[in-house]
């Protein structure tokens, strides 16, 4: 903690001296976040596209997308099946309701408490997003159109791992942001994408796979916008 917030912890009661130690933090988590994400791009920026364009093949067959992870980055697939399915309107005067994002169907399976606390309770925490995957795949396409996405920090979430299987095994889009190295979510093969995020800060992490799915979002729309069988 004292490392992340030196200014807290000094021995002074001099406040510009303070300040100073406060600007001085924030512009270099600025800095360091600004790196990463020039990294990510020059990395993965043509992986990205080409997810982008898998993801919208998928939507333009009926597909649906699926997003998990644990903590955080359950708040962040929230936030990520959000953008996906209630996505914001460009600017406009005077703004224009659903503008020319096109909507398509998202889930975070980390919204039913009640199914996930009986998951949990009653089976596991590791069957958590498998269960789910399995039991929405049984309707409709049978999971061949839908796109599983998990995010995590480390990258070795049980529960992840085994829902990245379970959505490889009924043919599913599987795309995992990861951090540090990647985890064993770099050793597995049923990943379809795996973008990630090469620090071991969690705060620069999820700031950067924010990003990284931002960015996935607008490529799709772009991809969609030109595939038959979407509408404004």
């Amino acid at each position: 903690m004292e490392s992340l917030y030196p200014f807290l912890y000094a021995d002074q009661t001099d406040l510009t001296a303070v300040l100073d130690q406060v600007r001085a933090s924030t512009v270099a988590k600025a800095e360091e976040i600004a790196a990463l994400r020039r990294d990510i791009a020059a990395r993965d920026g043509a992986r990205l596209e080409r997810c982008a364009r898998d993801a919208a093949a998928r939507f333009a067959a009926g597909g649906r997308l699926f997003a998990f992870g644990n903590g955080g980055s359950a708040t962040d697939a929230q936030q990520l099946a959000t953008l996906f399915l209630n996505p914001p309107s460009p600017p406009s005067n005077p703004p224009s309701p659903g503008g020319d994002a096109i909507p398509v169907p998202a889930f975070a399976l980390t919204n039913d408490t009640s199914v996930v606390t009986a998951l949990c309770n009653d089976i596991g925490v590791e069957v958590v997003f498998a269960r789910q995957l399995a039991s929405f795949s049984g309707i409709g396409n049978g999971g061949r159109d839908d796109i599983a996405v998990g995010l995590s920090t480390s990258g070795n979430s049980p529960n992840l791992l085994r829902a990245f299987e379970e959505a490889s095994r009924r043919g599913m889009l599987t795309v995992g942001l990861a951090g540090y190295d990647g985890g064993k979510m770099a050793e597995l093969d049923c990943i379809d994408y795996l973008f990630v995020a090469p620090s071991a800060s969690i705060h620069r992490i999820q700031e950067a796979q924010t990003t990284t799915y931002q960015v996935l979002w607008e490529l799709t729309q772009e991809v969609m916008a030109d595939v038959p069988g979407h509408t404004r």
